[in-house]
């Protein structure tokens, strides 16, 4: 009974302190869409995430019916970084849903124009309303309205505490009158959530208009900057010091007791494998806090842990090939920062076609059997075979207006020769280990993938050659050689292609310039560079997140300056999140059912080269 009460009697003082219009909320995933078209189209930086953010601690004078409700502890409010644009996950700030909807709008447009850090929170904003209001006079109106119904939600000066008083007045003129220069005054607590400002990235206390200093980016690495994310939204971070190991508390079973010689400290938190429980925990916090560790240490003992013994590993040939790779930071192509280490499977010998690819490979060397010898009619010719009918009736409508001029109205047949060469990519990367269903992994689809293609090509009569990559960090890009273009296509490159086995992970900017360097070479008019890929380029130093996403967007340039065309194709069913900036629109395809990979690879090849 008492526990009845109880719960009655929460949820009634919650809702009596909420002020949310549950009735008008619009939620981030409604407006993603529209929110992202609007800050790329205005200047926003086009490899930026736009997600939506948990609510953030804000430290505000709280009235005493929130302080026994427990609420108003946080708030939802609008930020970025260096690696995207936090909304909030969703808005009810005004009884109009059309109103909600505008504030997401608005609070994009200031993201477009400002900068990731404020040097003053307040006179920064302030700046930037004036900017984009002389810039766009039309957004004047839309302004006025979010700022009618904004002022209307605030407590009345007059009703707040004297010390807070004055910052009110001033917070007031400025979004009035965001072309005034204004003082704000400092005060013990926060002013009431401006939501028509963008926020700092960092914890705001209880003064917000103090100059914000960030800490140097080149001091943290990317497991430290690296922020937990939930499916719904991104949660604030903190760092602390890692704790003493000795003083922690080990929970075993005798049984499971490892001898001194099998334990190693390996951090956890640099960990590829995914973990349900820490993600579900995640979910639950609205601060994570991330420990400092000895991240290069532990990259180090990654490494020696992955790499196997030279006598076991694949063969070298040579000592690596010198690739530069782009600093998005200093935006500077860095040259000879990456070592690519041409590789031969080791393990390997000639192989037949596995038999339950036959059929499908007959029948894909009909298909492109054709494709040899392309044969077309040469329209308007002033000689040929036969009459070219459309060019006939135009000259003899002309002649009837006026006096035509001599047409050239015959068709001319005509064999022409392709004049293609293709040189195929495949990541290799660990997470290819992955399975796809009870019998098969992304590696078993890939090979299978290589080995249609390969037998669609050689019927065709294209040339082509295929490499796998995977890396551990900068100075270990693995390059696997399975045919270059001087190979013929034989049971030995079966034997190789089936000898593949995962990597490690996915250096893509470095295999790809190594990959446009062997195919610029190649004495054809059309040069095609085919990326099969899982996943998003990273590495276990810096190359992961953004820098990996602008080294591989610069490669795929470089690869378009000498000529070539670069296609992607993959299984990753979140790529339209960084495909579509490092590839364009429409260099690159998705496919969502892995299985089909072998039988759409050689289609997909016909496609993009069926014009030429």
């Amino acid at each position: 009974m008492e526990e009845w009460v109880g719960s009655i009697w929460h949820k009634f003082i919650v809702q009596k302190s909420n002020t949310d219009f549950h009735g008008a909320r619009v939620e981030f995933n409604d407006v993603k869409k529209s929110v992202g078209i609007l800050f790329r189209s205005l200047g926003g930086e086009p490899s930026k995430r736009i997600e939506a953010a948990a609510p953030r601690d804000y430290v505000i004078r709280r009235h005493l019916l929130d302080k026994i409700a427990g609420t108003k502890l946080q708030t939802s409010l609008a930020w970025q970084d260096e690696s995207s644009l936090r909304l909030p996950q969703s808005i009810a700030v005004f009884d109009s849903k059309h109103l909600n909807r505008e504030l997401y709008m608005w609070l994009t447009v200031l993201a477009a124009h400002s900068s990731v850090t404020f040097t003053h929170w307040a006179k920064d904003n302030q700046a930037i309303v004036a900017t984009i209001l002389n810039r766009y006079p039309n957004l004047r109106p839309r302004y006025n309205d979010l700022l009618g119904a904004a002022l209307e939600q605030r407590v009345p000066i007059n009703k707040l505490p004297k010390g807070m008083q004055s910052l009110e007045k001033s917070v007031i003129e400025a979004l009035k009158y965001p072309e005034l220069p204004m003082e704000f005054p400092e005060a013990n607590y926060a002013p009431q959530a401006i939501y028509l400002w963008l926020y700092p990235s960092e914890y705001i206390n209880a003064n917000p208009f103090k100059d914000t200093t960030s800490s140097d980016p080149e001091q943290s690495s990317p497991s430290e900057s690296r922020k937990l994310e939930s499916h719904q939204a991104r949660k604030k971070t903190e760092r602390v010091d890692d704790s003493n190991t000795k003083d922690s508390l080990m929970v075993f079973r005798l049984e499971n007791l490892f001898s001194w010689s099998e334990f190693s400290k390996v951090n956890r938190a640099e960990d590829d494998t995914e973990d349900t429980d820490s993600k579900r925990v995640a979910e639950d916090l609205n601060l994570i806090t991330v420990a400092k560790g000895s991240q290069q240490k532990t990259a180090k003992l990654k490494i020696d842990l992955d790499l196997p013994a030279a006598i076991e590993d694949d063969y070298p040939l040579g000592k690596g090939i010198k690739q530069p790779e782009w600093n998005y930071k200093t935006q500077q192509l860095v040259p000879n920062r990456c070592l690519v280490q041409p590789l031969l499977l080791r393990q390997c010998k000639p192989e037949p076609l596995p038999t339950n690819l036959q059929a499908n490979a007959k029948k894909i060397r009909n298909q492109f059997e054709y494709l040899s010898s392309i044969k077309h009619w040469l329209k308007a010719q002033p000689y040929g075979s036969e009459i070219d009918l459309s060019a006939w009736i135009d000259y003899y409508v002309e002649s009837k207006a006026s006096v035509a001029k001599d047409s050239d109205y015959y068709l001319h047949f005509k064999n022409e020769n392709r004049d293609i060469s293709c040189l195929l990519l495949s990541d290799l990367s660990m997470s290819t280990d992955a399975h796809i269903n009870d019998e098969k992994t992304v590696i078993d689809v890939i090979k299978e993938s290589m080995l249609l293609f390969s037998e669609a090509l050689t019927a065709v009569g294209d040339p082509f050659a295929i490499y796998g990559f995977s890396s551990v960090k900068r100075q270990h890009v693995r390059f696997t050689i399975l045919k270059n273009f001087g190979e013929q296509y034989t049971d030995n490159i079966r034997g190789r292609i089936l000898g593949l086995h995962p990597g490690y992970y996915t250096r893509m900017g470095a295999a790809i310039r190594q990959a446009s360097d062997i195919l610029a070479q190649q004495q054809h008019s059309q040069k095609l560079l085919l990326i099969l890929t899982d996943g998003k380029p990273n590495d276990i130093d810096h190359y992961e997140g953004r820098f990996g996403i602008e080294d591989t967007r610069q490669a795929i340039i470089a690869a378009r300056k000498q000529g070539l065309i670069p296609f992607c194709i993959t299984i990753d069913k979140k790529a339209d999140q960084y495909l579509p900036y490092i590839f364009g629109n429409n260099g690159f395809t998705t496919i969502y059912n892995p299985s089909q990979l072998p039988k759409k690879l050689p289609l997909l090849y016909h496609q993009l080269t069926q014009h030429h």
